[in-house]
């Protein structure tokens, strides 16, 4: 299938899709800095340069896109113009995800992943509730947590 757009206007609209400092992280940070938490930002010591990283509670939060992560959810459609580069891209970003979530473990933080359809679309979650979940896992013991938007079924 051809793109419904020239190559120059495909590759400026895909060069605004920005990698860190998104709006579902924003979101995340910003309920996390009201409720006193303290955090750095996309931590170069550690692989992935994960994008919130709490040292106090020994906590990394992962704002995953569900386009780029290939969630399995109602925001994630493979795309049907060059297939196999999609297929490619994202089964090596989930590789990458696997390969770091285990580096993360063994050095022994703790991590959560926020997906983006936890924050957005059909299936999102209502921010007070993602608060207080964010909230009492980082004062918790838990070493792994995941928030996902409500998975909606077709009638």
């Amino acid at each position: 299938m051809t793109d419904v757009v020239d190559a120059q206007t495909r590759s400026r609209m895909m060069s605004g899709i920005r990698a860190k400092d998104t709006a579902p992280e924003h979101a995340i940070r910003s309920m996390l800095h009201k409720a006193g938490f303290r955090y750095r930002l996309h931590y170069s010591v550690l692989p992935g340069r994960p994008d919130i990283v709490l040292p106090k509670y020994k906590a990394i939060i992962l704002v995953n896109g569900c386009f780029w992560h290939g969630h399995t959810c109602h925001l994630f459609k493979w795309p049907s113009s060059r297939p196999e580069f999609w297929h490619k891209k994202i089964g090596s970003t989930r590789m990458r995800d696997i390969k770091n979530l285990e580096i993360y473990r063994k050095a022994g933080w703790r991590v959560m992943v926020v997906w983006e359809c936890a924050l957005k679309g059909k299936g999102k979650l209502d921010l007070s509730n993602i608060d207080g979940f964010l909230q009492s896992w980082l004062v918790g013991d838990l070493p792994f947590g995941e928030l996902l938007g409500v998975e909606l079924h077709e009638k």
